[in-house]
């Protein structure tokens, strides 16, 4: 009955596919940043729980590249561009394959412009709201279950970067998002906390600061850094937006 049915269409012209490809076509054309793939043959896909994340554009393929070469990966860039993404997946991929021994994910605790008041619980959900970026990211890597477990287990921890202070992270895989709402002492704080056997990948966009602009230390850290060696700084540009292309285009007028 339903190969009847998909015939009838077919052949009614509700659904044809050389229409369709055309307009995939006019999409690559007018927004080619959306739809690259190193493999031309191969169309995109949902990504979701496929074991090998591949780049959607040539920003996003020297971001992954650096992060297998390189200890520690500065990723900088407009929003949209995966570059939260693309770390907790290879995050994730090294756990998977026993490079690491622990997933560490950190982020600042800074409203977006506006005062969410009080909230009730504990330590952990008094957090959830800013850390919930970082679980939307393991989630599209894991399964619920497995997510559920690793955390349980201890090797998936999310930490909010005011408890990081101490610390020496040895044989994991560290990510520290928003990095632009970091001052200037507590990013030095988070960079020297890389221990032996881990990798640290720092992502933010200087231009999206939810502090005061001379607070950020974002910006001048990167710079510094750029200079020296066996550290990667990948700057991410408005063509390595992969959300809806209007992102894009509204990015380079606001």
């Amino acid at each position: 009955m339903a190969k009847r049915s998909a015939k009838r269409r077919q052949s009614s012209g509700e659904f044809n596919s050389g229409h369709y490809q055309d307009e995939q076509a006019k999409v690559r054309a007018l927004f080619p940043g959306t739809s690259w793939s190193p493999d031309e043959k191969e169309p995109m896909r949902d990504q979701r729980y496929v074991k090998n994340v591949k780049p959607r554009s040539e920003g996003q393929a020297r971001l992954m590249a650096s992060i297998d070469k390189h200890s520690m990966v500065m990723a900088l860039g407009p929003a949209g561009t995966g570059k939260t993404y693309l770390a907790v997946a290879k995050a994730v991929e090294k756990l998977e394959k026993g490079d690491v021994s622990r997933i560490v994910l950190s982020r600042p605790a800074v409203e977006a412009g506006e005062s969410i008041g009080f909230l009730p619980g504990a330590m952990e959900e008094k957090l959830a709201p800013y850390l919930r970026p970082l679980y939307d990211a393991l989630s599209d890597r894991l399964s619920p279950k497995r997510l559920k477990a690793l955390m349980a287990e201890g090797l998936i921890e999310i930490a909010p970067i005011g408890y990081m202070r101490g610390r020496t992270l040895n044989n994991a895989f560290v990510v520290v998002d928003e990095a632009q709402n970091c001052t200037y002492g507590q990013l030095k704080m988070l960079l020297t906390r890389l221990g032996w056997h881990s990798t640290m990948v720092v992502t933010g966009d200087p231009a999206q600061t939810d502090l005061l602009p001379e607070l950020s230390g974002l910006a001048e850290i990167s710079n510094k850094l750029e200079n020296v060696p066996d550290i990667g700084v990948i700057r991410l540009q408005a063509e390595d937006i992969v959300r809806h292309p209007l992102v894009a285009s509204m990015l380079d007028v606001l």
